[in-house]
């Protein structure tokens, strides 16, 4: 077979694979799946080709069988088979078809089930020799990769690959799939074949004792994969601690030898830089996840946070292996001699000390707490310090067949033989060229320093988040207080966004020592005093420090993460014996809300100030949430209803109050239920301080009677027949509407359209906000005009769906009528975990059982995400729900799910 043939089945599918993955990261932040993808793309496409191609040509190099023992047409189905199976996963798991998945996984482990028996045939029928034990590790690796792919086909049946893992199936499945494809398959083949292959790179001999660890060590390796997979399932951590500390002690057992050949003769061009960069990756990840095990003691934590470990086996090792082995051995089969081979390797060694350096001090640096911006900017110098390798590739093998055929062209009988023998300035500036593209400590440098570069790029896009801040000096009379020589120290802790404590007491001219301790569960936090010290950012378990070298006066903190601030995690250091207002590090630092005009707007203030919202803080026991249920639609045509308003005092959010201006004292109005043709018969009682009055979007009447204001004390009966189906608003409408409607005065009135079918649950959820005044006070007019609303709620209080979830079975049929009062906001209404199949908006149906108004008759599998609202618009989805659990319910304007407007359904068998 030519050269360019044997390029084309062998190792070109490799690049092709590889070039795919790499543009999948370009869209990764726009494709749900495109971390899923990446490390398919990589590990099974790419690296598991290679290591079906590699391993053959390496087991029929070390036992010596004949070359035709297997044809090569065989072994061209054999990989076909495989990338079709590969194909068909990439599809299936993305669109859930299963048994996409499910032909891909049977495919793909039939290739390497058939490889493996190859191999052993070859084993058999050759001669005894040495290192026969290398075929053996490849013949173990292929028996773990179908197991993995069992795995993979449950996980990708029942789970979605997107989101973090939410139950303990699914962090099983999830540990045992990886672990088996990545330790087993990958490092087993790894392992396996470094052991020969390392010391051919470097050009030194082999360790004499490198046969005989390699023997020794192939069952502990086995060992710890069965136990590291076999932990989740019998729920013992300590199993999967034993399993990773086999396997790693293995691991360096083998790496004994190819320390010992590094040692002869260091790495020196990119091939051996980038394999050894990624032999040391595998025992950090392995003892990464060991820590992990024993910081969080589950599997489910891991799996929770899996990404570090994943980039680390994948990127780290895997990908920096096949990279580095791929650029040794390409030239090598293109053949031709040394010569040929240098003029390949001339190629794929360009800027090899760089591109080493960039790509691993750029992927630790990702996985440490960096700023995002840092950690984007330098990933993205990973990404191409790690890419330029593909098109180097492709210049090696041309460069190596320009070589070969120019050398057979000068062999040819007739022609001259005296352009075959390079002179001696030639070899000189060849060897120099060679020289030239392997360790350089000028790349070195420079490989630094564009990392440097990156961070510091990053640092100044976000100086915030990267613990920099300008601060103010003390005024005047602040600076001369004088310290007192003694030390206040104070430990906080920060979880679920909040500092315990949130104040200190401080006395002036003290020095302040702030000993912090993150003990959330999974949020990054830090703490930032407006004088400008940093506790710099704490990942979950960490610890930080921060000092005030003398507290002149009162100091406010907070959290910098973004958001965090805004959800309350607030912190104050009271000066105890400081200066009145006015001297504030606050003041001085332009930190002072008051001083902006805001009067504390949205934090805690003095008299007058309105209220902070926590909207982390939960509802208390006992209290309770509006009814979101809809009313029962009884059979009378005439439906009477009376409608009293009531200024009342409610609590909107936990600790929060507000004087609602309210139908029947509820901080919304009651849902009124019927159907078309039905009278509604409606009394206004008055019993407010000041003008109300009531308009139904139901009707079809002239508004000068109806819908007046009238006074305290007054009634009025407003009467109108319903002519037409949906979910319609009713709201005072005296002016100022807006705080009107702002301050509670509004309800929904749901009209059932003609042949709705019944379900098993329905639900009715208005959408309002509210705007504070000072705690207990009426509306704040201004904000409302202003449209800065202090909260987004469901049913007129912040996330009480939270602490009170609407409730479901499994297989249930869901209804929810969804309105938008506003004033001012519109929504977009979402079931995080769910997908509609019935949309109805405005009067009609977007979409039906499945079905679009354009879709053909029949059509069942159209669905919907989210339904999108203005003010005063309104509409209803339907869902069922195929498994247990708790469902977000949000609008997905992620602010006002943030500022209150999000709760759950709750799940259950």
């Amino acid at each position: 077979m030519s050269t360019r043939g044997t390029w084309f089945m062998r190792d070109r599918p490799v690049v092709i694979w590889l070039i795919a993955a790499f543009l999948v990261s370009l869209v990764h932040p726009f494709f749900a799946y495109s971390r899923w993808l990446m490390v398919h793309l990589v590990v099974l496409g790419a690296v598991t080709h290679a290591a079906m191609v590699w391993s053959v040509h390496f087991t029929e190099a070390l036992l010596k069988t004949r070359a035709g023992f297997e044809e090569r047409r065989l072994q061209t189905i054999r990989l076909s088979v495989f990338q079709s199976g590969v194909l068909f996963v990439l599809v299936g798991v993305p669109t859930r078809v299963t048994v996409l998945t499910m032909i891909g996984a049977t495919l793909i482990s039939g290739a390497v089930l058939w490889h493996a028996v190859m191999l052993v045939r070859r084993l058999r029928a050759a001669l005894p020799g040495r290192f026969r034990i290398t075929v053996r590790y490849y013949v173990v690796a292929a028996l773990f990769l179908p197991v993995g792919a069992t795995f993979g086909v449950l996980l990708a049946s029942g789970h979605d690959h997107s989101a973090a893992a939410a139950d303990s199936t699914h962090a099983h499945l999830l540990v045992a799939h990886t672990m088996v494809n990545l330790l087993g398959w990958i490092g087993l083949t790894i392992l396996g074949t470094l052991v020969t292959l390392w010391p051919t790179m470097l050009r030194t001999r082999m360790a004499d004792t490198a046969e005989a660890a390699s023997r020794r060590v192939l069952p502990v390796l086995v060992a710890g994969i069965s136990l590291v997979v076999t932990s989740p399932f019998i729920d013992q951590p300590v199993v999967g601690a034993i399993g990773i500390g086999l396997y790693l002690a293995g691991t360096l057992w083998v790496y004994r030898p190819i320390l010992t050949a590094a040692r002869r003769r260091p790495p020196y061009a990119f091939p051996t830089l980038s394999v050894g960069a990624g032999l040391l990756w595998l025992p950090v990840g392995l003892l990464l996840m060991a820590w992990s095990l024993g910081a969080r003691g589950s599997w489910e934590a891991i799996a929770d946070n899996y990404g570090a470990l994943t980039t680390i086996f994948v990127v780290g090792f895997a990908l920096q292996v096949l990279l580095g082995a791929l650029s040794y051995l390409l030239p090598v089969v293109v053949g031709g001699g040394p010569s040929v081979v240098r003029a390949g390797m001339v190629e794929l060694e360009r800027w090899g000390t760089a591109r080493v350096t960039v790509a691993n001090l750029g992927l630790a640096l990702c996985l440490l707490p960096v700023p995002s911006l840092v950690r984007v900017v330098v990933s993205v110098l990973t990404l191409a310090a790690l890419a330029t390798s593909i098109p180097l590739i492709f210049r090696g093998i041309r460069a190596s067949v320009a070589a070969k055929r120019a050398k057979e062209a000068a062999a040819e009988p007739g022609a001259g033989h005296g352009d075959t023998r390079l002179s001696k300035d030639q070899v000189a500036a060849r060897t120099a060229q060679s020289q030239a593209q392997s360790w350089s400590r000028p790349q070195l440098i420079a490989g630094v320093a564009i990392i440097a570069v990156g961070a510091t790029l990053g640092v100044g896009l976000d100086p915030t988040g990267a613990g920099l801040t300008v601060a103010s000096g003390p005024t005047p009379a602040a600076a001369a207080v004088a310290p007192t020589g003694d030390t206040t120290t104070v430990k906080v802790t920060m979880k679920d966004m909040r500092f315990t404590p949130d104040s200190v007491d401080v006395p002036v001219g003290n020095r302040l020592v702030i000993e912090v301790a993150n003990t959330d569960a999974g949020d990054v936090h830090d703490l930032v005093l407006a004088t400008g010290e940093r506790s710099g950012r704490i990942n979950p378990g960490g610890t930080g420090r921060l000092e005030v070298d003398v507290v002149r006066s009162s100091i406010d903190g907070w959290c910098s993460v973004v958001g965090h601030r805004q959800m309350g995690m607030l912190f104050t250091v009271n000066a105890i014996g400081a200066e009145p207002s006015g001297t504030s590090a606050d003041a001085a630092s332009g930190n002072d809300p008051a001083a902006h005009g805001s009067a504390g707007h949205g934090t805690p203030g003095g008299p007058g100030a309105s209220p902070a919202i926590d909207f982390m803080a939960k509802w208390k026991a006992g209290s309770a949430a509006y009814d979101p249920v809809l009313p029962p639609l009884t059979d009378e045509k005439v439906r009477r209803i009376t409608l009293t308003v009531r200024e009342v005092e409610l609590e909107v959010a936990p600790g929060v109050t507000q004087t609602r201006w309210t139908y029947n004292g509820s901080s919304i109005a009651p849902t009124l239920h019927g159907r078309v043709g039905d009278t509604f018969e409606v009394t206004l009682v008055n019993q407010g301080s000041m003008g109300h009055s009531i308009d139904f979007h139901a009707s079809e009447l002239a508004p000068e009677g109806p819908m007046r204001t009238i006074q305290p004390g007054e009634s009025l009966v407003y009467r109108f027949t319903a002519k037409r189906s949906g979910i319609w608003m009713y709201h005072c409408s005296t002016m100022p509407m807006t705080s009107h409607i702002a301050a509670g005065m509004a309800g929904a009135v749901v009209i059932e359209p003609e042949g709705l079918p019944a379900v098993d649950r329905s639900y009715v959820l208005a959408q309002s906000e509210i705007y504070l005044g000072a705690q207990g006070g009426p509306v704040n007019a201004d904000t409302v005009m202003a449209e800065q609303p202090d909260a987004v709620v469901f049913n007129g209080h912040a996330n009480q769906y939270v602490d009170h979830p609407l409730e479901a079975r499994v297989g249930e049929r869901v209804r929810i009528w969804v309105l938008d009062i506003g004033p001012n906001r519109p929504t977009s209404f979402h079931v995080v975990g769910g997908q509609f199949d019935t949309v109805y908006k405005e009067g009609t149906y977007l979409l039906k059982n499945g079905r679009g108004a354009l879709d053909p008759p029949g059509a069942t599998t159209g669905g919907a995400q989210a339904l999108d609202l203005a003010s005063a618009q309104g509409g209803f989805v339907e869902l069922s729900f195929p498994k247990p659990g708790r469902y977000p319910v949000v609008s997905h304007i992620m602010v006002d799910a943030e500022r209150g407007a999000r709760g759950f359904i709750e799940v259950r068998d």
